[in-house]
């Protein structure tokens, strides 16, 4: 009987049940990807993370699963994993991981602070179904882009209260649009703490709301960093759960994500 050591870790949060939870699961060679995905269904979260041990000390390859399908990059997971990682190994300071794309994320931990190196992505213009406003429960947008590299539409409105009462209409969504990942609904926040705010829709590739989503600042962060003229912001996820990170764009194409999370429950996935 295999067993994998499997973590739920709750991440851009430093309290239980906040923030977005994902699965971690350590395994110490390549599974089949129809198996990982067997393992993400039967888990239920947004994500789950299967981390491998790479060919050199701390370096790791991650891939991403959601119950529906691999996921390229996923911020979170990526979060959750460092946090176990560096749980483990209490005098590592620095790790990295490499990607199903090859994308290669540095990670380091500062404090209780865990500091990731992400791409940064563009957008460009986009149209907005009416269909899909409706499904929302969107009256009016003041923009709305579309990022290539995740399959993402960005769409702007006008307040944080707006955002925060959506109620979408899932099914909806799914017959107002297809080929994308999932819809992102974002606004300038009115509280002192935040520059902007967001929330992630995607039914079309995984759960219907994502609390938390690291993957989307890859866009978001240089979206509104165009609009503030800043390079450091912070973001604030209104979803049910909460949960917030900090940002720095350090270059053209990287930009830094730091926040914390929390281990809540680590056992064995027997096979």
């Amino acid at each position: 009987m295999k067993k994998i050591t499997t973590y739920i870790v709750d991440a851009f949060t430093d309290e239980p049940f906040k923030g977005n939870p994902a699965g971690v699961c350590l395994v110490d060679e390549a599974l089949d990807p129809e198996l990982m995905l067997a393992i993400a269904s039967e888990l239920g979260l947004s994500e789950t993370a299967f981390v491998q041990p790479g060919l050199s000390p701390g370096q790791f390859t991650i891939r991403y699963f959601s119950p529906k399908m691999e996921i390229p990059l996923c911020g979170h997971a990526t979060l959750a994993a460092s946090k176990v990682l560096f749980e483990r190994h209490p005098e590592t300071r620095h790790i990295q991981f490499e990607t199903i794309q090859k994308i290669s994320l540095p990670i380091d931990r500062e404090g209780d602070l865990i500091v990731m190196t992400f791409p940064q992505y563009s957008t460009r213009s986009a149209e907005a179904a009416p269909a899909l406003l409706r499904a929302l429960g969107v009256e009016h947008i003041l923009n709305a882009e579309y990022n290539e590299e995740t399959n993402i539409v960005l769409l702007e409105i006008n307040n944080s209260e707006d955002l925060q009462a959506l109620t979408p209409d899932y099914s909806g969504l799914v017959q107002a649009h297809s080929g994308i990942n999932g819809v992102l609904v974002t606004t300038l926040s009115q509280q002192a703490d935040y520059d902007f705010e967001s929330r992630y829709f995607w039914p079309w590739s995984g759960t219907n709301e994502d609390p938390v989503t690291g993957g989307t600042h890859t866009f978001l962060a240089p979206y509104w960093a165009a609009r503030l003229n800043k390079r450091k912001m912070r973001s604030f996820q209104c979803s049910e759960r909460t949960g917030s990170m900090e940002l720095e764009l350090i270059s053209n194409n990287q930009l830094l994500i730091k926040s914390t999370a929390r281990i809540i429950f680590r056992g064995e996935l027997s096979l």
